[in-house]
């Protein structure tokens, strides 16, 4: 792909998951590629296996040592880090802060070490890995499903507001992944997101495609336009419909 062959890629939460399967299929493709996880160990594992490069700590705050790693230019950035925060609305405030800080701040405060660069050479490209949940939302999961959406309006603006001046953005917004973050969303999960739940790779594939397409919404299970679509037509009937499936999912628990 001329979009990724020799460009400078970072991708954040790339230990494992869907970030290690973003990271490779970069590589495959040619790219140069910052290998970010909180995880020091599990990031060199991904950067060597792939020939990349470690990077490891606070995925909003490596932005000038990645761009240094790659050279002085960054040319695409996988906001990929992201925090399963499940629980209501009386989760804590501490779970509260750590999901808005890791789903929405962290993008936030990579975007602004990036865009003056970007903006400059009028070229940049910003992966966001959403979730289906940001479109829709999640049972069980009330700080992932409002922070996602925050991260997903946050992808959006980036792209009305700058797409004029080079700036490409895409949301990927999957359902289940087969990661240990599905695996920790319980019995919840296992009702709404195993039965669909696809591999990492697929994820890298979506993506891959959305990119050679310039498609901004990158949805990994193609059946989530419908439920996008049939939400915004009949909201109370959405909402009815979640309900019955919250209802389920009590009588489980």
């Amino acid at each position: 792909m001329e979009a990724v062959q020799g460009a400078g890629v970072v991708v954040t939460g790339a230990g494992g998951g869907i970030g290690a399967a973003l990271a490779r299929r970069f590589a495959a493709q040619g790219a140069r590629v910052v290998v970010n996880d909180l995880d020091a160990d599990k990031a060199k594992a991904v950067a060597d296996e792939i020939g990349g490069t470690a990077v490891p700590g606070d995925a909003s705050l490596i932005v000038a040592e990645a761009r240094d790693v790659l050279g002085g230019t960054v040319d695409v950035y996988c906001a990929n880090a992201g925090v399963a925060s499940g629980g209501s609305e009386a989760a804590g405030e501490k779970v509260w802060a750590l999901a808005w800080d890791v789903n929405v701040m962290a993008h936030v405060r990579a975007a602004e070490a990036l865009l003056p660069d970007w903006l400059d050479r009028g070229s940049g490209r910003f992966v966001s890995t959403v979730s289906a949940a940001g479109l829709l939302t999640m049972i069980g999961a009330a700080p992932y499903s409002v922070t996602k959406h925050g991260a997903y309006a946050f992808a959006e603006w980036l792209s009305l507001t700058y797409r004029h001046r080079g700036l490409k953005v895409h949301a990927i917004c999957p359902q289940g992944v087969r990661t240990d973050m599905l695996d920790a969303t319980g019995s919840a999960g296992d009702l709404v997101l195993q039965p669909t739940a696809i591999e990492p790779d697929a994820v890298a594939d979506a993506l891959m495609k959305g990119i050679e397409e310039d498609r901004f919404l990158i949805l990994p299970h193609p059946e989530v336009a419908g439920y996008y679509q049939a939400r915004a037509a009949d909201p109370d009937r959405w909402m009815t419909n979640m309900n019955h499936l919250q209802q389920k999912w009590e009588t489980t628990e």
